[in-house]
C-alpha cells in the first residue's frame, strides 16, 4: 500500500515541532512546556526516558494537588496540547530511528484504511496514529503515541488501557518506542524470553515459559487470597506513598524541586482524591528506592524491556500492599496472583543478569525482604545483598545510596557506620542529590565541631589566664 498525501495532523506536527524550536507559543498554550525543555528534546532515545520520568512526576504532583481527575484534564486545552504534542514527538522519534518521516492519520484515514481496527470514536487516545516504515504504512508499523502517554499519566488497576491493536499498552514512550525499533535486538524484544529451568533452579512450579502477558489472569477488584474487597483495587483516591513506579501510582515525599502543576481554570471534578495513604508496612528505605527508580534515570545497557514488564506487575502488588492495615507478611495473594508475581520476579531475574542495574535492586528488594526467589531466608538476605553490591559496583547511584542505608541500619549487613559513609561519599560523587546534600550536612557538621573544640580550648585558656590574674591579684594584696 502506498503512502498517503499529507493529512491536516502532519502539517499539524509540524507546526508544533517548529514552534517549540523557535520558543514561540502553541495555539491554546501547552502545560509544563519550560520542563518540556529542561527534558532537552534532541530526538534521541534517552529523551524519552526523561520524557517519562517527567511524565510520572506531574503525575505524583497532580494527586498532590487533589485534582488528579483524567476527564476534567482532557477538556483542558493546555494538557490536551501538552499529551498530542508528546505524542507527536514521539512519533517523530520513532520515525527518525527508522531513516524515515512520520505520517499521522487522523480517526478518519484510519478508519478508511484499516477498516479492521475497532477504534472508538470518543477515546481520546485512540483518534490518531503514527506511521513511521519507509515507503508504505502497514498496520503493524502504526503506533498510537497516545495510549502509553495516558497510561503513565491516569493509568491503575482500576482505569486498564486496551491497546487499539490488541495485547497491553506500554508504561511508557521509550519502552513503547523501544519496542519498535529496526534492528535485530528489536525483533527479540516483541516477545519475552523463556526462562527454563537453568535461570531458577529453586522455583521449579515457575521455570515455564514466560508469556508476554504477566498480568495475573484472576481478576485483582474481587479476591486476593482470602481478603475481601468491597471497594476495587488502587482506586484514584487511595494512591499510596512509596509503592509507586512505572505506572507512577504513588506520591512521593515533597521536595524543593517538585514540579508544580499549571492546571487552567476548569471544570470542578466530580470526585477528587483523598489525601494519601501512607505505606507503613514497607521499611523506609525500600519505599524510597522505589520512588528513587522511578525518578533518577540510569541508563541501561540491556534487560530494559524485561524490567519494565516485570515492574509494571509488581506495581500493582505494591499498591495493594500499601493500602492494607497491616505488615506485608500478612496480606495473602491468592494462587494466581502469587503465580503472576513469580513470573515478574523471573523477569527481574533475567534483566539483572544482563546487567540491568534497576532489576538487581528492585530483586534485591524483594530478597531482603524475604519475598523473592531464593529458597531460605538466609540466602534470601545474601542474595539481596550481592545484588546491591553488583549494582553499587556499576556506580549507580541509588544503589550506592541504599547499600550505605543498609550499613548504618544494619539491614542485611553488619552495621558499620565506616562503610555507610563511604557508601554515601559514592552515591553523593555519582549525582544522587540526597546523598551528596547529607554528605555536604556531614562536613558542615564536623567543621562545626572542630571549631566547637577550638573554642572550648581557647575559653579554657582563657579561664586559666583569667585564673592565675586573679591569684597573683590577691597574693599582691596580701603581700601589701
Amino acid at each position: 500500500m502506498s503512502a498517503s498525501p499529507l493529512t491536516p495532523l502532519d502539517y499539524i506536527a509540524e507546526g508544533y515541532w517548529q514552534d517549540f524550536l523557535a520558543e514561540r507559543p502553541i495555539a491554546g498554550g501547552i502545560a509544563y512546556e519550560t520542563e518540556l525543555r529542561a527534558c532537552t528534546l534532541d530526538e534521541s532515545l534517552e529523551s524519552l526516558q526523561r520524557i517519562d520520568t517527567l511524565l510520572s512526576q506531574v503525575r505524583r504532583d497532580m494527586i498532590k494537588s487533589g485534582i488528579w481527575d483524567e476527564m476534567t484534564l482532557l477538556v483542558d486545552e493546555r494538557y490536551r496540547n501538552f499529551m498530542v504534542f508528546l505524542a507527536f514527538y514521539a512519533g517523530r522519534v520513532l520515525a527518525q530511528q527508522w531513516q524515515s518521516k512520520s505520517h499521522w492519520y487522523g480517526q478518519f484515514e484510519l478508519r478508511k484504511r484499516y477498516p479492521e481496527l475497532k477504534l472508538i470514536t470518543d477515546d481520546f487516545y485512540q483518534h490518531m496514529a503514527v506511521g513511521y516504515d519507509n515507503d508504505s504504512v502497514v498496520k503493524e508499523h502504526l503506533f498510537f503515541a497516545l495510549e502509553p502517554i495516558g497510561l503513565r499519566l491516569f493509568g491503575h488497576i482500576d482505569r486498564q488501557f486496551d491497546a487499539v491493536q490488541g495485547g497491553q499498552v506500554e508504561s511508557g514512550l521509550y519502552q513503547a518506542v523501544s519496542l519498535r525499533l529496526p534492528t535485530t535486538l528489536s525483533n527479540d524484544v516483541h516477545s519475552v524470553p523463556e526462562l527454563t529451568a537453568d535461570k531458577v533452579t529453586t522455583h521449579k512450579a515457575t521455570t515455564h515459559q514466560v508469556t508476554e502477558s504477566i498480568v495475573p489472569s484472576a481478576d485483582l477488584n474481587t479476591h486476593i487470597g482470602t481478603i475481601q474487597l468491597n471497594a476495587p483495587l488502587n482506586k484514584p483516591e487511595e494512591v499510596s506513598i512509596g509503592a509507586e513506579h512505572n505506572q507512577a501510582n504513588v506520591v512521593p515525599p515533597e521536595s524543593e524541586n517538585s514540579i508544580k502543576p499549571e492546571l487552567t481554570k476548569v471544570a470542578q471534578p466530580t470526585a477528587k482524591p483523598a489525601s494519601p495513604v501512607k505505606n507503613t508496612s514497607t521499611p523506609e528505605m525500600f519505599t524510597q528506592l522505589l520512588v528513587e527508580l522511578d525518578e533518577i534515570t540510569v541508563p541501561q545497557p540491556t534487560g530494559d524491556v524485561q524490567y519494565q514488564q516485570a515492574r509494571k506487575v509488581l506495581d500493582q502488588f505494591e499498591q495493594h500492599i500499601a493500602k492494607q492495615n497491616k505488615s506485608r507478611r500478612q496480606v495473602i495473594f491468592s494462587d494466581d496472583h502469587i503465580a503472576a508475581k513469580n513470573k515478574a520476579l523471573l523477569l527481574l531475574q533475567a534483566a539483572a543478569e544482563d546487567g540491568n542495574t534497576a532489576a538487581m535492586l528492585r530483586l534485591a528488594m524483594y530478597e531482603l525482604l524475604g519475598e523473592g526467589l531464593t529458597a531460605d531466608s538466609d540466602n534470601q538476605k545474601k542474595s539481596g545483598v550481592d545484588w546491591v553490591n553488583q549494582a553499587a559496583s556499576k556506580n549507580d547511584s541509588r544503589a550506592q545510596r541504599l547499600l550505605s542505608k543498609m550499613y548504618y541500619q544494619g539491614v542485611g549487613v553488619s552495621q558499620d557506620i565506616d562503610s555507610g559513609k563511604y557508601w554515601l561519599e559514592q552515591a553523593a560523587d555519582n549525582g544522587h542529590a540526597e546523598a551528596a546534600n547529607l554528605v555536604k550536612q556531614w562536613q558542615q557538621a564536623e567543621v562545626l565541631l572542630t571549631t566547637q573544640k577550638q573554642e572550648q580550648h581557647s575559653t579554657k585558656r582563657y579561664q586559666l589566664l583569667i585564673g592565675a590574674i586573679i591569684a597573683v591579684a590577691l597574693l599582691i594584696i596580701v603581700i601589701i
